[in-house]
């Protein structure tokens, strides 16, 4: 008997389905990259177009316009069409989310390393 026999029939040569990526695994992807959080650093300064983003990286067109891509699924560029320029801008807010949840277990580690401590130092003065 193989395994797949024991497998109900739905399951059976077929890959399991990939739930969507949440927005905030897209925003933690793209800043992983150093690349990525320097065109946000530039960005950050005001608008820009394409052509004035590549050229101060070292890397080719493509491979921007490939991390920008990125940033824009992560909804943290907005990308704008002029004529033939591509405008870019910074888009704040999913940072801020990604932030509120990073600061939400800060939080909770902060707690429970300062009832750690307090157990830790409490215990030293009991000692012999």
């Amino acid at each position: 008997m193989r395994l797949n026999d024991n497998m109900p029939p739905r399951h059976r040569s077929q890959a399991a389905p990939r739930p969507p990526r949440s927005q905030l695994n897209r925003v933690y992807a793209a800043i992983a990259d150093p690349t990525r959080r320097a065109i946000l650093g530039v960005l950050a300064g005001g608008q820009r177009n394409v052509g004035s983003v590549a050229r101060r990286f070292p890397i080719s067109f493509n491979a921007v316009s490939k991390h920008l891509k990125v940033l824009e699924r992560a909804g943290l560029v907005r990308r704008r069409v002029r004529g033939r320029e591509h405008w870019l801008r910074l888009r704040p807010e999913p940072l801020r989310q990604a932030t509120r949840w990073l600061e939400h277990y800060r939080e909770f580690w902060e707690a429970r390393l300062d009832a750690l401590e307090a157990l830790l130092v409490g215990t030293r003065g009991r000692r012999p």
